[in-house]
């Protein structure tokens, strides 16, 4: 599929998939979305301790990156993975400009060492942050009781329904350990419906710059 990058609203930018209309991150504010959705709602839960994280939807490691500035802010020690079927190319990345956009430019080499290392394998990136990445469909994703916190930033509904079902959100719920928590930009009826048939309580939570609500799901038992 044919794929570009443009400038958000913020500045920061991302990938534009042309034949769907659809961008790896919010035309309002790549980096204003990412903060809101899953730093400011899911990583500031957390402090001073191990973290695990799963990312879905790993992309352009925007997240992962943010993720990694703030975790020293927080005093977190994060084990990280990302999982992606369909990795970002190189060139695309070199345009980005993250470490830009986040006056981050101590971090540019760490998120290229992101992209740079191997598959399947655990990499340390920092002394405190750790990722492994996976190039598998959502679906084969086989941990128990493993993460902390999930980000779930796959492709919206409208493209890809088949990520937003029962069957994936059972997934995310036995992946999690107790009293852990899923974050993700959406808002939908039906999601939230997927969300609570499988276990999770779900709060509905003011959304970043361009949409009402987000949702934060918790699994208590």
């Amino acid at each position: 599929m044919k794929r570009k990058i443009i400038t958000t609203a913020d500045g920061s930018k991302t990938i534009q998939i042309e034949d769907w209309n659809e961008q790896y991150h919010s035309i309002h504010g790549a980096v204003q979305e990412a903060y809101h959705v899953f730093i400011k709602h899911g990583l500031s839960l957390f402090r001073d301790q191990q973290l695990s994280i799963l990312e879905i939807g790993f992309g352009t490691g925007l997240n992962a990156l943010i993720t990694l500035v703030e975790s020293e802010k927080l005093g977190l020690d994060i084990a990280y993975k990302g999982v992606e079927a369909y990795p970002v190319l190189p060139e695309e990345l070199e345009q980005l400009n993250y470490s830009g956009a986040l006056d981050a430019k101590d971090f540019e080499q760490h998120f290229f060492n992101m992209h740079q290392t191997s598959w399947e394998q655990s990499h340390p990136i920092s002394a405190n942050f750790s990722l492994i990445k996976q190039q598998i469909d959502f679906k084969e994703i086989s941990d128990v009781n493993l993460f902390d916190l999930i980000y779930f930033d796959a492709f919206g509904a409208r493209v890809q329904p088949e990520l937003w079902t029962e069957e994936v959100f059972a997934i995310m719920f036995k992946a999690l350990k107790k009293d852990g928590v899923l974050v993700t930009y959406s808002a939908k009826g039906s999601v939230r419906r997927a969300m609570q048939a499988v276990g999770f309580v779900v709060e509905r939570l003011p959304g970043p710059p361009g949409k009402r609500e987000m949702l934060r799901a918790l699994k208590v038992s």
